[in-house]
């Protein structure tokens, strides 16, 4: 049977591309179901049939369209997309938009001309969380490596943080900022924190130097802490608490 006989066929029999189903939507590190979003937080979609093909995008600003899809929130009066960072059949990871306001929202996944049905969400002030390989918290030394036993990540170079050192953990969900940047941008200059969370390490508070977005990344906050006195070991505690909410226990490896 010729193309043009097929076109024909599947149209004559009313065959439609598979619509998106939206299975779940979380917070972008700490994937807990149930946990609201935060504006300017990295969250991800969960499902079917979201995209035709895998993409990721290649510009900042982060486009609202990317392979065909868009991802649409809306909250009350306000309808804005989503920036689109990557996607795929069964996922796609964005960005929460800075103009939502606290509340119930819905979220819509359009791919191609085929939309899902619509999907509750709560959005929070916070939802905070540090991003992970599996159970060790992305925390990164100064020089450029992270914050884990020597050897224990394949293609990066690791090595314990020993107390007294600066660290950097990348997190999401911080809330608010004092400038913010476009939608879908990095900060133009150093965006700092309207609530500087809590950080524990080993169970001890950590100091911040530093809270606030990073100028790397869109939708990733970055903490500049202090490593305190704990115990060392390659399995130490990571957390944050803000606004009530405590991220995921994670590890870190700390030296003498």
């Amino acid at each position: 049977m010729r193309l043009t006989s097929v076109l024909l066929f599947l149209a004559a029999t009313g065959v439609a591309v598979a619509q998106p189903t939206v299975g779940g939507i979380v917070n972008g590190a700490s994937f807990v179901p149930g946990q609201a979003i935060a504006p300017g937080s990295l969250f991800s979609i969960f499902g079917s049939q979201l995209a035709a093909a895998p993409a990721g995008a290649d510009t900042i600003p982060l486009s609202t369209s990317l392979g065909g899809v868009t991802v649409k929130f809306v909250s009350g009066s306000t309808t804005v997309d989503a920036p689109l960072l990557f996607l795929q059949s069964n996922q796609i990871n964005a960005v929460v938009p800075w103009n939502l306001v606290p509340g119930e929202a819905t979220v819509t996944v359009t791919n191609g001309s085929v939309a899902s049905a619509p999907a509750s969400v709560k959005i929070g002030d916070f939802s905070p969380a540090v991003f992970a390989i599996g159970t060790m918290a992305a925390v990164q030394n100064v020089d450029g490596s992270l914050a884990q036993p020597a050897g224990s990540i394949s293609g990066r170079t690791t090595h314990p943080a020993a107390i007294g050192d600066v660290v950097i953990i990348y997190a999401t969900g911080l809330g608010p900022v004092d400038t913010t940047p476009a939608e879908g941008a990095t900060p133009s200059k150093t965006t700092n924190t309207l609530h500087k969370p809590f950080v524990a390490i080993g169970g001890l508070s950590a100091e911040i130097q530093f809270s606030g977005l990073s100028p790397q990344f869109v939708g990733v906050y970055q903490l500049n802490v202090v490593v305190p006195n704990v115990a060392p070991g390659d399995t130490v505690p990571v957390q944050l608490a803000l606004g009530g909410i405590t991220s995921p226990k994670l590890t870190m490896a700390v030296s003498q």
